[in-house]
């Protein structure tokens, strides 16, 4: 089975630029198909335009928690902007403490709860950003009933115990080239005992590039490295790697899964 880019960022410089070009080296490592998340509303439009123009992207809608200020009419947005064509999922949403204050902490807490409820009331996946937020991430999630809808821990990199709540809330964990980095021995370590069926692959492109790009800017091409590395660590075929962690993405990206690919 090809591989998912389950997290990647088409829309944003440097790749809006070539991504014609990413495209065909993607398929040429046999990456057909891509989420394209959306890190603030007006990311919309220019992901609505690749998602005409090529069968395999998919898309999302939502606000990174590092957007500034919670629209008063997000809720709203969310849900009308989400029944768009091929989005499949609500954010990337979540918590993000490495560089904010307290007030910025406040915002970001209410943006994230809006996010879920739009995705309790559209019944479509999450997509979470969490960064030296572990605890109140997990809070919200469970205050806010994110469980009834479930989603993705994408770009993980917290602890296990963290990795087994997510899981009891329905979560899946996905990895990116972090896991590849020589001083990620702890997260490898996480991926190891993780079940196979919520395993999910990204590049984040175009930040993250895994070894041996790294410093270069990512690109879904990439997502390969990622997969080789899970399979190493699990002692699995990288077919074997590939196979599970696509059927998973259409597993979770349930609107995904219905559309013609």
């Amino acid at each position: 089975m090809p591989y998912i880019d389950s997290h990647c960022h088409l829309h944003l410089e440097p790749l809006r630029d070539h991504v014609e070009a990413a495209l065909t080296r993607a398929a040429a490592q046999n990456v057909l198909h891509m989420l394209c998340v959306s890190v603030k509303l007006s990311d919309i439009s220019p992901i609505e335009s690749l998602i005409r123009k090529h069968a395999g992207i998919f898309g999302s809608v939502g606000m990174h928690p590092n957007e500034e200020g919670v629209p008063a009419s997000l809720f709203d947005d969310l849900v009308t902007l989400s029944q768009k064509e091929r989005i499949v999922a609500i954010g990337e949403t979540g918590l993000d403490y490495y560089r904010l204050g307290q007030k910025q902490t406040d915002s970001q807490k209410e943006s994230f709860r809006q996010h879920i409820a739009a995705a309790r009331q559209t019944r479509k996946p999450l997509i979470i950003h969490t960064r030296e937020a572990g605890p109140d991430t997990l809070h919200i999630l469970r205050e806010e009933g994110a469980a009834d809808v479930g989603g993705v821990i994408h770009c993980f990199t917290e602890t296990e115990a963290f990795a087994r709540a997510a899981l009891d809330l329905n979560f899946y964990i996905s990895f990116s080239g972090i896991v590849t980095f020589k001083n990620a021995q702890a997260l490898r370590d996480v991926a190891q005992f993780l079940p196979e069926d919520r395993l999910l692959i990204e590049t984040d492109a175009p930040y993250l590039a895994p070894v041996p790009y790294r410093g270069k800017t990512n690109e879904p091409a990439y997502v390969p490295h990622v997969a080789q590395c899970l399979a190493d660590l699990r002692e699995v075929s990288l077919a074997h790697m590939a196979d599970c962690t696509s059927r998973n993405f259409f597993a979770l990206f349930k609107d995904a899964a219905d559309l013609p690919q």
